[in-house]
């Protein structure tokens, strides 16, 4: 009989089903669309991201969800955040310097904007 929460059941099962080879590499694909309301009419906002992995070790997944992580760690021992406690990343001074050092590495959205009347 097997027992868990579904997530941990799910997780057993993805981790034989998708298990990564020696010479695979996965990919991630991630696109954001906004539409916004200026002075200038209607912007639909497009920002899209690919990133390919190396190789069975570092992986996409790895450079989008640890690497991220890893940057912010850094920046809080660094003293770059100043900041104490737990906290979403949607404040200026925790996503601008880690979307800078992805940059870095070649992860970087690419943003297309068009109006419409």
């Amino acid at each position: 009989k097997t027992s868990g929460s579904p997530a941990s059941l799910l997780q057993a099962i993805l981790e034989i089903d998708w298990a990564l080879g020696k010479e695979d590499r996965d990919m991630i694909v991630m696109q954001h669309l906004f539409e916004l309301e200026t002075d200038q009419g209607k912007e639909m906002l497009t920002s899209s991201l690919v990133c390919f992995g190396e190789d069975s070790t570092y992986t996409a997944m790895a450079k989008t969800v640890g690497l991220p992580l890893a940057i912010a760690v850094d920046l809080f021992l660094d003293g770059k955040i100043k900041l104490s406690g737990l906290h979403l990343p949607i404040l200026p001074e925790i996503y601008l310097p880690i979307l800078e050092e992805l940059e870095k590495r070649g992860i970087v959205f690419q943003e297309k904007s068009e109006f419409q009347p």
